[in-house]
């Protein structure tokens, strides 16, 4: 961190030519931004380049090091870098200094950088293996701003920038725990301030008519902003991030959002596709994977992690491009490290390219070398156990009745937030109640009011229909059911209620 710290300040003091190399989702953009901010604050314009997903694949290439290493004094590498050893040496021998602020796994051999600043490190012994990049991007500020201080200097106010930082925590599904918590929490506060011309503009077209929570970064804002490197133009969520121009912010937003609205129907027609083939190959195993020529390298791993959810399994999909390579995501589930599983598989030649974490990877294969990576990575996770792991449970915090739910009540249990992965927020189970009305919602939710004698609560079954669930409460027939969920205010025309957001039902007997 000092080296890196010390060799940022350098370069503002002395005017260089900065270049930040980001990855192209949220984590990534949300990083890039608080550099770009930071250094414009100081006069410094830097440079952004953000790899296009299909064309370049993740992380720092050859050929994108050898024009920025030739054309600036340093290059900056975020939420990427830590495994590309390559391209980074070919940065170097351009006559460029390189740093890399990252958070995924690393490898035996460090590249050749003047610094890498990754709590993920091999040789790292900090507790703070849960930070995202946005949160190591930050904590370089922070360092930067001791050599502000002590060289008699004042610096633009770093807790402006926690609103990133909670973004990209939340959307990257950091562990809302330790020092992650206090940040997000922290963030959200700025964020509501509403001071951000990109985010104030991306709520106003995912009509977040609240102050923000955790769930929406993750749900409303992340997804968004995510559309521009999925199937968009890479660098659109970070030029959000960064203008101050509410006209550019609004028509950047609007674009990400119809982007986002593209994605969805490119993500169900691979979904559809994924979870047949899935199906056909079986799901008692340890590993439920997919690949296909054409499918969209954008949307695989959104698919993954449906997939994942679905037959809770670590999942990976492969979409197979035109050269006949495969470019395929997982994602993983609690006590399964993907990251380095993957990364094993890379050491060992059966795939040329992969990454990343405990709970998310990316790869690159040979078509014909599918089957049998696949096979390998299967057998890697079945020694973790994925193997035995049956089907997802459900932790019930309490019981309560279906009227009994308040405005008041959840006002409390926020309190106690935020919520999010590694952080759960309260589970309720209503018991014995009777459905009063059940109506499909869009192309597969469903929305409900139940009551089990203490009084109505509405409901929003998301995805309902993916699964039996859907049908199983639409025809109903009278009978009862226990539903569990998490509550939520609904703000609807008005007035403030309860809502459930359900997550499962169970028929009453």
């Amino acid at each position: 961190m000092d080296k890196a710290a010390a060799r940022i300040f350098e370069a503002l003091q002395n005017g260089e030519r900065i270049a930040v190399f980001a990855d192209y989702d949220v984590d990534g953009a949300t990083s890039a931004a608080q550099l770009l901010s930071w250094f414009k604050a100081l006069g410094n314009q830097a440079t952004l380049y953000i790899p296009d997903r299909l064309t370049e694949g993740y992380g720092p290439n050859d050929k994108a090091m050898e024009r920025l290493g030739k054309s600036h004094d340093l290059v900056i590498c975020v939420d990427c870098g830590t495994v590309a050893n390559g391209p980074i040496q070919v940065a170097v021998n351009s006559g460029a200094d390189v740093i890399v602020l990252d958070h995924h796994m690393g490898g035996e051999t460090l590249p050749p950088a003047l610094a890498v600043v990754n709590p993920n490190r091999q040789d790292e012994t900090s507790e703070y293996t849960y930070l995202c990049a946005a949160a190591v991007v930050f904590l370089t500020l922070v360092a930067v701003n001791r050599f502000m201080r002590d060289a008699g200097k004042s610096a633009p106010p770093l807790l402006d920038m926690l609103d990133l930082v909670a973004l990209g925590t939340v959307a990257d599904v950091a562990p809302l725990v330790g020092f992650n918590r206090a940040l997000v929490r922290q963030g959200l506060t700025v964020m509501a301030g509403r001071n951000r011309p990109g985010l104030v503009a991306l709520g106003d077209v995912a009509a977040l008519n609240s102050a923000p929570k955790a769930y929406h970064l993750g749900y409303l804002l992340g997804p968004r902003i995510n559309a521009g490197g999925r199937i968009g133009k890479a660098d659109l969520g970070a030029r959000l991030l960064t203008t101050t121009d509410i006209h550019e912010a609004q028509a950047l937003a609007e674009r990400l959002d119809a982007l986002n609205k593209d994605r969805r129907e490119i993500e169900a027609q691979v979904q559809a596709g994924a979870e047949a083939e899935a199906e056909s190959r079986g799901l008692d195993g340890p590993l439920v994977w997919a690949a296909h020529r054409g499918w969209h390298a954008g949307v695989v791993g959104i698919v993954a992690s449906r997939l994942k959810e679905k037959y809770n399994r670590p999942a990976v999909v492969i979409g197979i491009d035109d050269e006949g390579v495969g470019h395929g995501s997982g994602r993983s589930i609690s006590g399964i490290d993907l990251g380095a599983a993957i990364a094993a598989l890379v050491r060992e030649g059966f795939i040329t390219k992969g990454g990343g974490h405990k709970m998310a990877a990316g790869l690159s294969v040979a078509e014909g070398d599918i089957e049998a990576a696949m096979a390998v990575l299967s057998d890697k996770l079945a020694k973790q156990g994925a193997g035995e792991i049956g089907p997802r449970d459900l932790s019930i915090t309490a019981i309560i009745g279906s009227g009994t739910a308040s405005p008041e009540l959840i006002e409390q249990i926020e309190a106690a937030g935020p919520f999010g992965a590694g952080a759960p927020a309260p589970r309720f189970a209503i018991p014995a109640a009777r459905i009063r009305f059940a109506k499909p919602a869009g192309e597969n939710h469903l929305r409900l009011t139940v009551d089990n004698g203490s009084g109505p609560i509405d409901m929003i079954a998301f995805r309902a229909f993916e699964s039996d669930l859907g049908a199983a409460l639409l025809n109903h027939a009278g009978q009862s059911f226990h539903f569990a969920g998490r509550l939520e205010i609904d703000e609807w025309g008005g007035r403030r209620k309860a809502k459930l957001q359900l997550e499962d039902a169970a028929k009453a007997v």
